[in-house]
């Protein structure tokens, strides 16, 4: 399975067969556990389980309703968008654009995160240092109007009433809640998205298999980049250290944490560190002037999949992302944003220049990309469940 998370499912769990029911294409699920002992984790070798909320038992059932919740345009206000919309399998469930739009076609200041071992994560969203949980987090894009994405404010008592009306949803979330009395509820939306996100988890990229002992899955500029990488001369793994690469995910959550959210001198408009004003970082939280330019540190894996990067969008590529921080910062020459990052009072002491060699930055890249899992972009347990078999 490749170290996925396996779905122990009762008798012919999750077999979707086609439904006679006139109107609406739907589907049925023959029965699914709703039981939280029938859900089983199948994680990467030396990979502890993910934390769960204690009021948000797993289970083969609401892993399934919140996969079809993810997937699914009713969870938009004009019926037009899904999660999935920003967060697509095929791009490591981030999306390709610099930036999203929300269901409105309203444009998000910032860039689509990807999903991948979510379950781990510290802290959610770029720029958000108090949402504790997944099932939190889901409110902001379903009811959030800053920007709008996916635009359910004030539509709560109608996206209950749509999901009521599928006799799958029904059936799913009764599964899935069978101690509420009315398990179709907004709360329980958001705790079976969750459920499905914390199940995305990805632990066999070639650096992974290398690791484990499959000596041929890189090749040498891979593990020349990756002794680069690791070196305290560069110091990359300080904001990007651990198996899941970066210091705003951890497997041990009570741990105290290094800061998640970190300046890399991406901007620093008319000398003074100044970011664009519509997309300051953490200061926009916080009032506090030493977060400006701080953003979510994000996880180096599957970074083949979840381009363009930093948390604007704004560079295309690895080899533009390790030329980045070989020169310390970015120079933008001219325009309304022009300022040389590397010389930011904002920028983290952490990002200072290197001098590397072509072959260096080759390697560099070559590790970045060794670092992806491509099962991820194909694993059916993350598919849409909607579409029609292959």
């Amino acid at each position: 399975m490749h170290g996925r998370v396996r779905l122990a499912l009762a008798t012919t769990a999750a077999a979707v067969l086609a439904s006679a029911c006139a109107g609406e294409g739907h589907q049925v699920v023959a029965p699914i556990s709703g039981d939280p002992t029938a859900f089983q984790w199948n994680l990467p070798p030396g990979w502890p389980p993910p934390p769960i909320p204690p009021d948000n038992p797993m289970s083969p059932a609401k892993v399934e309703l919140g996969r079809r919740l993810f997937y699914d345009t009713r969870l938009s206000g004009n019926g037009a968008f899904a999660c999935s919309s920003c967060h697509r399998q095929e791009f490591g469930f981030a999306d390709a654009r610099n930036i999203s739009l929300g269901s409105t076609g309203e444009p998000h200041p910032r860039n689509s995160i990807g999903l991948a071992n979510s379950a781990y994560a510290r802290v959610f969203n770029w720029v958000d240092p108090v949402t504790p949980a997944l099932e939190q987090q889901a409110l902001v894009p379903m009811f959030g109007d800053r920007p709008v994405e996916l635009g359910l404010k004030g539509l709560e008592g109608e996206l209950v009433s749509r999901l009521r009306a599928v006799a799958l949803y029904r059936q799913l979330f009764a599964a899935s809640f069978p101690s509420d009395a009315e398990p179709v509820s907004v709360a329980n939306v958001t705790k079976a998205l969750a459920a499905f996100q914390r199940t995305i988890i990805t632990g066999n990229s070639p650096w992974d298999r290398y690791q484990r002992g499959e000596t041929g899955a890189v090749g040498a500029a891979a593990i020349r980049g990756a002794a680069l990488f690791a070196s305290p001369a560069l110091g990359c793994a300080e904001c990007h250290g651990g198996t899941l690469l970066s210091a705003a995910t951890s497997f041990d959550l009570d741990a105290p944490p290094p800061s998640p959210f970190a300046n890399n001198g991406l901007y620093n408009i008319g000398g003074d560190g100044s970011y664009p004003p519509d997309n300051p970082g953490l200061i926009g939280r916080t009032g506090r002037a030493e977060d400006m330019g701080r953003f979510r540190i994000p996880s180096l894996r599957n970074l083949a999949f979840t381009f363009p990067y930093m948390h604007d969008g704004s560079i295309g590529s690895l080899e533009d992302v390790v030329e980045h921080y070989a020169r310390g910062g970015r120079l933008v020459a001219s325009g309304p944003l022009a300022g040389d990052g590397a010389l930011s009072p904002r920028k983290d002491p952490r990002i200072v220049p290197h001098a590397l060699t072509a072959r260096d930055k080759g390697d560099l890249v070559a590790f970045l990309r060794a670092l992806s899992d491509s099962s991820l972009l194909t694993d059916r347990r993350f598919s849409n469940p909607w579409a029609p078999p292959p």
